[in-house]
């Protein structure tokens, strides 16, 4: 990839995959020099430490941006399931009050024959 700014979903989605790879890179490197028998070098741990933040924020902020993307690209969204779904839970509903409704009926119907 050039230093243009990628321009497809894909190429920056291969962008984020080399960065995962580069924060990696990095955390191996951290704990090789925490390993280090003369002890960890400050400087080198630091500038690994701000590298590694910094390569984890522009993985988010693009992946936010790819999930927040790809949600506005709906290819089913003259798709009636919901509506359909939503209706038949009412249908059931309406039908479990009408029943409710006829039991409660027939105890008053029965209450007012014993009386």
């Amino acid at each position: 990839m050039d230093s243009q700014t990628p321009n497809t979903s894909l190429q920056r989605l291969q962008n984020v995959e080399k960065r995962i790879v580069r924060v990696l890179e990095l955390a191996g490197g951290v704990m090789d020099e925490l390993c280090n028998p003369s002890g960890p070098r400050k400087e080198f741990l630091s500038s690994h430490c701000g590298e590694f933040m910094q390569l984890i924020k522009d993985i988010q902020v693009t992946l936010r941006d790819e999930i927040k993307s790809a949600c506005e690209y709906r290819p089913f969204e003259k798709c009636d399931y919901i509506s359909r779904i939503s209706n038949e839970i009412c249908c059931e509903k309406l039908e479990y009050v009408i029943a409710q409704l006829d039991g409660m009926k027939e105890t008053i119907d029965e209450y007012h024959n014993a009386v």
